[in-house]
């Protein structure tokens, strides 16, 4: 009777590990497969911007409220969202941060874009 608990026991274990092991092969395939896809969306400098500042171009745009790259438009946002997420006016330094995050993060690629385009404009006068 012991000899067929253990074997009963032992073919569950070995089941178990089965199914956990394949469960973390597709987890890890379905990251792998997500970060490639995230990479082949962005150009390779704006995906080490990301990497570096930690906020991609899409989550900056959404805390400053703009939807395409206007330099006018993100500096009028990040000012009246600093100024209301002042400590000294009852707001909240992670928000303030976040929003200086934000703001560089978009100054970064702005930075890109125009690098981008001087290059584009040296390869058109050769």
């Amino acid at each position: 009777m012991a000899k067929y608990l253990a074997q009963i026991i032992l073919v569950g274990a070995q089941v178990v590990g089965r199914a956990f092991m394949r469960a973390l092969r597709q987890e890890f395939a379905a990251s792998r497969a997500a970060a490639d896809a995230r990479g082949r969306s962005e150009r390779p400098q704006s995906a080490a911007a990301s990497r570096i500042i930690g906020i991609s171009l899409q989550e900056a745009q959404q805390i400053l409220n703009v939807s395409s790259l206007n330099p006018e438009e993100i500096q009028k946002n990040y000012d009246h969202l600093f100024k209301v997420n002042d400590k000294s006016v009852g707001g909240s330094f992670y928000l303030q941060s976040k929003v200086v995050r934000a703001k560089e993060r978009l100054d970064e690629e702005l930075r890109i874009q125009a690098k981008g385009d001087k290059e584009k404009e040296r390869k058109a006068e050769t």
